[in-house]
């Protein structure tokens, strides 16, 4: 029983990590109408700087630097390729992304090599302990973190004039226009959130499992697009309800491998798309998205 529980335990906490990844694909669809396939390597990035500052400026620092320069990447991506494109043809904007994460990832990859760079993480591969559960310090802190920053989210979107302004251009973006809305500048702070995001679950990622940051790192974005897709391209609560759902359901699987051989090793890396699949055939529009939601 308590390795069912330390399983699920992982799987929560894993499930929070990618809905962080999912909410910023959320909020830069509804925010510019883009599938933002770029994502993982802005998270690749956001940790890639964290990872070499840390010897230099100390992990917090770093940590501040790399947070704020892959929200800056996503606003200087918005502002030279997207602004122009995303509203007259979402179909070409995606596919520029996906140019995007090409070219960003091979430069990060040519920089960072074969190397596996050490995160520095102070809480390292430490354990807590609590009701004979058994969690690494940083999935522990991840979840934590997520919690915190949902919480944030909901206040901004709820109770700021920045989020309600967001939520207005995303709503209608021509009538929210008219209302004195800037949406050149709602669209920056989708993408400046959406990169601050992925940097902050870069660097949970990159300290567990992973030993540190490799260009691997970014094909967590991928993980979470399932998630995203599962609740609703234009729902936060469905990004997050999807990581939930995905996490545990990788965690169950990776965790019974053995009971699951028929399925063959490493079945629990295709689960999040089996389980993406199998509610799309029900629920075409994920669990919380509207119909009108854009697919390509």
């Amino acid at each position: 029983m308590s390795y069912l529980l330390t399983q699920l335990a992982n799987g929560l906490s894993y499930g929070l990590v990618l809905g962080l990844i999912a909410v910023g694909f959320v909020i830069v669809f509804t925010a510019t109408g883009v599938l933002n396939f770029a994502h993982g390597s802005v998270l690749l990035a956001g940790a890639y700087l964290v990872a070499v500052l840390q010897p230099t400026v100390g992990f917090w620092a770093a940590a501040a630097v790399g947070i704020a320069g892959a929200a800056l990447l996503g606003v200087l991506i918005n502002a030279v390729l997207v602004r122009n494109l995303a509203e007259a043809n979402p179909g070409t904007a995606a596919i520029l992304m996906l140019g995007v994460d090409i070219l960003l990832l091979t430069e990060l990859t040519r920089r960072i090599g074969n190397r596996v760079i050490p995160m520095g993480a102070p809480w390292g591969a430490d354990r807590v302990e609590f009701a004979g559960v058994s969690l690494p310090t940083s999935r522990a802190l991840a979840a934590l973190v997520a919690v915190v920053l949902f919480a944030a989210l909901w206040f901004l979107f709820a109770r700021t004039r920045t989020g309600v302004a967001m939520r207005a251009a995303a709503a209608d973006g021509d009538t929210a226009s008219l209302m004195g809305i800037r949406l050149s500048r709602t669209g920056a702070a989708g993408w400046a959130l959406a990169g601050a995001l992925a940097a902050i679950a870069g660097i949970f990622l990159a300290s567990f499992p992973a030993p540190g940051v490799a260009p691997t790192v970014a094909l967590s974005a991928f993980a979470a697009i399932p998630a995203w897709v599962l609740g609703g391209f234009d729902s936060v609560v469905g990004a997050i309800v999807g990581g939930l759902v995905v996490g545990v359901a990788t965690a169950l699987a990776v965790g019974y491998e053995a009971e699951l051989h028929v399925l063959g090793s490493g079945f629990g890396e295709v689960v999040p798309y089996l389980v993406m699949i199998l509610v799309l055939l029900v629920r075409p529009s994920g669990l919380f998205g509207s119909k009108e939601a854009v697919r390509v």
